[in-house]
């Protein structure tokens, strides 16, 4: 697969995980992807929001010919069970355009939480962000009431490193900056 920015390695898609697999968004997710993106709960702290399925069908063929890893875009991967490779979340991943660092954001339907998927999924995004880039340190940022992502990102290996008062959604909040150094 030819990239569109020199890197470290090409990446390689899909991507395995020990539960999950990494993949490029097909057509064929359509539905399940609209499942999660239109839940309430799943949505809740992300920067996206729900769409109609022409948008959506057109976001996925967007990132079906996106370029992995171009500096100050965000490529979103599919997250699939790694036996069925049914769909059930994504990871958005965007490296900074000077290439310094990268940023990760995740999002998993509420009937696949809690059984370790996202972790893997997370951990498997962040083996590929330093393989294939030089970016020396990945971030990510979450509100300080969404728990569920706190405790992965801790679980991964993420440090927070800064916590700021935001407006999201109109609505103050804290916001909770993690990150991870090349290591």
């Amino acid at each position: 697969m030819a990239c569109a920015v020199p890197l470290i390695m090409p990446p390689t898609l899909p991507r395995l995980g020990a539960q999950t697999l990494l993949r490029r968004l097909a057509p064929t997710d359509l539905a399940a992807f609209q499942c999660y993106r239109h839940d309430p709960e799943v949505g809740k702290y992300q920067g996206w929001t729900a769409q109609s399925d022409a948008l959506a069908a057109r976001f996925i063929r967007e990132m079906q010919g996106a370029a992995l890893f171009f500096p100050g875009q965000w490529f979103q991967l599919g997250i699939s069970e790694r036996d069925s490779n049914l769909l059930i979340g994504d990871i958005g991943l965007c490296l900074a355009a000077d290439k310094t660092h990268a940023e990760i954001g995740f999002s998993l339907k509420t009937r696949a939480q809690g059984r370790g998927l996202a972790t893997d999924a997370v951990r498997t995004a962040i083996a590929l962000v330093f393989e294939c880039t030089e970016a020396k340190q990945i971030i990510a940022v979450t509100d300080a009431l969404n728990l569920p992502s706190i405790k992965l990102l801790e679980r991964v290996g993420m440090q927070r490193s800064a916590s700021a008062d935001a407006v999201f959604r109109g609505e103050p909040c804290v916001e909770y900056t993690y990150v991870m150094v090349r290591g």
